[in-house]
């Protein structure tokens, strides 16, 4: 009996503990400013203006330098990197996959780290870490060292994604997170274009003591050193402690994330969130969404400028050409997101943005190689592929809650994409030029696949929100709900001007924030009140 006893004081403690943790700095910080949690539309749009040209920005160009320097493998190939440092066979291969191995062995630290440490500065050291690493690798004039320094810098940059998730997450509600997720993954096709400006600059530099390849490595590396200490002081670690938001400002930035039912980071680890995230179908969707993508997308962006230089341009020429290919990554990734945030379905929009590289993959296998032209344009259609990886994320981050589970859900999704990455090079040889018939072959049976599985992922999600909404009704609430955190502008003006007119004394509005499950360290299944995004 005082076993049981025991027992049962040691469940209790923990719930307790739980609880406190549940209440996190969000709910302490709302609780504490009862009377003013009503806002007016426009002070809530121009928070969100305040947030997008601080977080987003930086955000932004940080994801623009960890693509640049994890890209700049791929621009230094066609100035003679394999004569230069002596690569045969498929050592190449290999520097481009072992990027992608450092960051699948990493993930399960990021995310742990996630919780438990800052966000805001784990990214600005992150950045630090990673920038100081390709600066180091100018000095690498062989396979063994590339492939060290390479390993060094994916496992550092293997923080940049799972942190921009997280940020989203953190910052913005979830009719606007795809569009937000979008914008950083566009950088992708701005780093191409930047990227290949820098390089055809820097590839015209000789030097007497320098490989062109070392000159573009300290270059690139040295420029991301720079930036991270533009983050490190401006980046905030939660719109709680921003500085650079009013206490009017904090407040609403916090306030306006309830209706997320996704809770907000609270840095304790829950183990009940990670065994969740494992017996979690939807986890398994997104990650086997995300590896078939990420190996089409590992070895277009590893072997890119070969299969390019393969139609039959030289050097400088081929990277011109990427120029059109960042542009129409760009474009793709935007006009899907926003396709994404007006209908609300993202699985339909990545079945359709499926088909464009699909087609692409067949010309380029079919095409007979003197048709320079229709090959580029096969080429160009392929790069489209590059608006399916962001939506991805954006689906996954809208459909989770509970900070550790975010966070694990986060950390499998980018195991995924990291063994994708890992693959996709190795599908490809430079044995196999110029046809690299291998390659896009599997990446055309990739295209499909990815296709296949979001356009089936939806219904899973359907059958979701049927349970929550019959467990609402078991527990009294209302059965059919609106997602306050979908709804567009005129929608949600029409909401926060009803709200206003309720919140009439301070102790009902203590109450609603401490039992809304918006702020609780709730996770999805958990929580009746969350309602899945199709």
């Amino acid at each position: 009996m005082a076993q049981a006893n025991d027992e049962i004081s040691t469940v209790q403690e923990q719930e307790q503990r739980h609880e406190r943790a549940t209440r996190s700095k969000a709910v302490e910080f709302l609780t504490s400013h009862a009377t003013e949690t009503a806002f007016t539309y426009e002070e809530e749009k121009a928070v969100l203006r305040r947030i997008d040209k601080r977080i987003l920005v930086l955000v932004l160009w940080a994801y623009f330098f960890q693509q640049l320097d994890k890209s700049s493998l791929s621009y230094v190939s066609i100035f003679g990197l394999q004569e230069d440092a002596n690569l045969v066979g498929l050592q190449y291969s290999w520097l481009g996959s072992i990027l992608y191995l450092a960051q699948l062995v990493m993930q399960p630290l990021v995310a742990l780290i996630l919780v438990k440490l800052p966000t805001g500065k784990v990214l600005a050291s992150a950045i630090f870490l990673w920038g100081s690493a390709l600066s180091i690798m100018a000095a690498c004039t062989d396979f063994p060292s590339l492939l060290g320094l390479r390993f060094v810098l994916g496992s550092f940059e293997s923080c940049i994604a799972p942190c921009c998730v997280a940020i989203t997450q953190m910052w913005w509600r979830r009719s606007e997170q795809t569009l937000r997720v979008s914008y950083w993954n566009a950088m992708n096709g701005l780093t191409s274009i930047i990227g290949s400006l820098l390089t055809y600059g820097l590839g015209h530099i000789h030097s007497n003591t320098l490989y062109r390849y070392q000159t573009i490595f300290m270059f690139c590396g040295l420029l991301t050193v720079v930036y991270s200490f533009l983050v490190f002081w401006l980046m905030p670690d939660s719109p709680m402690e921003a500085k650079c938001l009013s206490e009017r400002e904090r407040l609403i930035a916090t306030e306006r994330l309830r209706a997320n039912q996704m809770g907000i980071s609270n840095q304790e680890w829950r183990w009940d969130h990670a065994r969740e995230v494992i017996l979690d179908l939807k986890t398994w969707c997104w990650f086997f969404s995300i590896i078939t993508i990420s190996i089409a997308s590992g070895g277009i962006s590893t072997f890119g400028s070969l299969i390019v230089k393969s139609f039959g341009f030289d050097s400088f020429q081929t990277i011109l050409f990427n120029i059109p290919f960042g542009v129409i990554q760009i474009l793709a990734i935007l006009a899907t997101g926003w396709l994404a945030t007006w209908t609300q379905r993202k699985g339909l929009v990545i079945a359709g943005a499926s088909v464009l590289p699909s087609v692409g993959a067949i010309m380029m296998l079919t095409v007979p190689r003197h048709h320079k032209g229709v090959l580029l344009f096969g080429y160009y259609l392929v790069s489209t592929m590059a608006s399916i990886t962001p939506l991805i994320y954006a689906w996954q981050a809208q459909n989770t809650a509970g900070d550790t589970k975010k966070k694990c859900t986060s950390g499998i999704v980018f195991v995924g994409m990291s063994a994708g990455n890992i693959a996709g090079p190795l599908l490809y040889s430079t044995e196999d030029a110029p046809l690299y018939r291998t390659g896009l072959i599997a990446n055309l049976a990739m295209f499909v696949t990815v296709g296949t599985i979001a356009g089936l992922t939806p219904f899973y999600l359907m059958h979701l929100n049927k349970k929550h909404e019959k467990r609402r009704v078991e527990l009294g609430k209302v059965g059919p709900v609106a997602d306050m955190s979908m709804l567009n502008k005129d929608k949600q003006k029409e909401w926060k001007d009803t709200k206003a007119m309720e919140l009439e004394d301070i102790r009902d509005q203590k109450v609603s924030v401490e039992q809304d499950n918006g702020l609780q360290d709730m996770t999805d299944l958990k929580n009746e009140d969350f309602v899945y995004v199709y």
